[in-house]
């Protein structure tokens, strides 16, 4: 087993990953061509900021199995082509915190005490202390956009030196926030009334140009913002305007839109400091991240545990074993429907009841059954719900607190051309799995091997008329399961086969005057 390391980890990370007798392919100073002709045999491949990986990387890579990025953001990694081909996207938010914090602190005081202005000013040969006076923080108002673990730090310490703080994150509410001392207010309010503003969000489509010059315009004059979270957060051209033409007093930048930032805008703006994405660049976070990403690898390719994942709903392989009956329903389920369906699906919809909470993982589970058939072995827990989309298949999710006659239930309906299809199953024991409800009929069939589902007139006679027909072609019945509706003439059933009948048998058997319509299914 192989994994690629493209990018810079520490010997300590490194060992984890020898030690578990995983081959590491380290290609930190590669050439893109040396990175394509191995591509085709590692099963991971580790990366920090400075790897692109694209969608044509991956498709060159069939047996990837995970990405591990040794860092927090994923900006640099195809998401979207990484979840189509099956490949699990991990990073590792907690280990560079600190680092991150502690970053943004030293920029912080660094504008508000014109240290960059000082040191460039007596490397001159210049002393100029009265053109460099400074401000304190303490009384200020310190704006953070993004409360997760970095801005949380951040407030922690900054609170200390007596600052006001007002917050703005669109994911929390302010009554489950752990620091009470936050005043929450919406991004504009946020940006007229603080001093400092702060960012640590992702980029991703709602935050790629979240300050613009539109937003530069509603900050004092005064202010100053620090980015140490993702370049394109901030546009790099409407900052060199606001600055230059003093709409804001200053800005310190971490990290650019592109790296290195050569051709940046921002080079040769008004009082502005940079550092060269430092933000994660210490001993101990260098460390951490590497030996957290290696670990995070090195677990899931052993034994299939999933930590920090990007792209799956699952935070371990654990969960995957508890729930494996209910998950091995619902996927025998989606396999029932495909092969059912006549026509390209529109919509799925999938509801759990009783204790079957995690409707997500069940809903995974109906469509890796569901559209195996189109993709084959390719569809997984990983890139399910990408292939649905991709299909135009429009997925729905419900979760109700009621179980009727059974303890749990997976309701299925699955709708085409403006006819739709429910099935639903159940577990007897948490083991034996059954389907209980069938388009309208109430049934307690196995959903395994061979099946035959027969409409047919509710008339006497039919069962004996089929099962002396199967009889008759050497074809034996394991089970057959009758549903009748109270106010419909018809009536259904499922018959389980020892083998499979042939097409032409399939068709002889429609053709009885009860028979209204035939279809066999695979459930192996």
């Amino acid at each position: 087993m192989k994994v690629l390391v493209t990018d810079p980890i520490s010997d300590g990370g490194k060992a984890i990953l020898s030690e578990a007798e995983i081959q590491l392919v380290d290609l930190a100073d590669g050439l893109s061509a040396e990175i394509e002709k191995v591509l085709p045999d590692v099963a991971g491949w580790i990366i920090r900021s400075g790897t692109i990986i694209t969608a044509d990387n991956l498709s060159n890579a069939p047996k990837l199995k995970v990405i591990g990025r040794a860092g927090v953001g994923v900006d640099n990694i195809d998401l979207n082509a990484a979840t189509l081909n099956g490949v699990v996207v991990m990073n590792t938010p907690a280990a560079n915190t600190f680092s991150a914090a502690e970053h943004t602190i030293a920029l912080i005081l660094s504008l508000a005490r014109n240290v960059h202005k000082g040191y460039s000013s007596l490397s001159q040969g210049k002393w100029e202390r009265q053109k460099l006076v400074g401000s304190e923080l303490r009384g200020k108002t310190l704006g953070v956009v993004g409360l997760g673990k970095i801005g949380s730090e951040v407030i922690g310490r900054l609170h200390v030196f007596g600052m006001n703080i007002v917050g703005y994150d669109p994911f929390i509410k302010a009554e489950n926030y752990d620091l009470d001392y936050v005043e929450f207010l919406d991004l504009d309010a946020l940006c007229q009334v603080s001093d400092i503003i702060t960012l640590h969000v992702p980029k991703t489509d709602s935050t790629t140009g979240l300050f613009d010059m539109g937003r530069f315009k509603t900050m004092k004059s005064s202010a100053m913002i620090v980015n140490c979270a993702r370049g394109g957060v901030i546009d790099e051209a409407d900052l060199r305007t606001a600055l230059d033409e003093g709409l804001i007093a200053g800005a310190a930048i971490d990290v650019f839109e592109n790296e290195p930032p050569q051709e940046s805008p921002l080079m040769g703006a008004k009082n502005i400091l940079f550092t060269p994405h430092l933000g994660a660049s210490t001993h101990e976070a260098k460390e951490g991240v590497s030996r957290a990403i290696c670990e995070q690898v090195r677990n899931f390719l052993v034994d299939g545990s999933i930590e920090n994942a990007i792209n799956i709903p699952i935070s371990d392989m654990s969960l995957l074993q508890t729930m494996r009956p209910f998950l091995s329903l619902a996927e025998k389920l989606g396999l029932l429907h495909q092969q059912i369906a006549t026509a390209p699906v529109d919509s799925i919809v999938v509801e759990t009841h009783g204790a079957l909470q995690d409707t997500r993982l069940i809903t995974l589970a109906f469509l890796k059954g569901f559209l195996e058939q189109m993709h084959g072995s390719s569809v997984n827990f990983v890139n399910a719900s990408a292939v649905a989309e991709s299909h135009g298949i429009d997925v729905q999710e419900i979760y109700g607190h009621g179980s009727g006659d059974y303890s749990n239930i997976i309701s299925t309906k699955v709708s085409a051309n403006d006819h739709s299809l429910k099935i639903k199953g159940s577990l007897f024991s948490e083991k034996h799995p059954r389907i209980t409800y069938f388009d309208g009929f109430h049934l307690d069939t196995n959903p395994e091997g061979n099946l035959l589902i027969v409409y047919n007139n509710d008339v006497p006679g039919v069962i004996g008329k089929v099962g002396t027909f199967l009889g008759n072609k050497g074809v034996n019945i394991g089970n057959y399961q009758l549903g009748r509706k109270d106010t419909s003439n018809q009536a259904m059933g499922i018959i389980r086969l020892d083998e499979p009948l042939d097409e032409t048998s399939v068709k002889q058997l429609e053709e009885m005057e009860e028979i209204i319509k035939v279809q066999q299914i695979n459930l192996r």
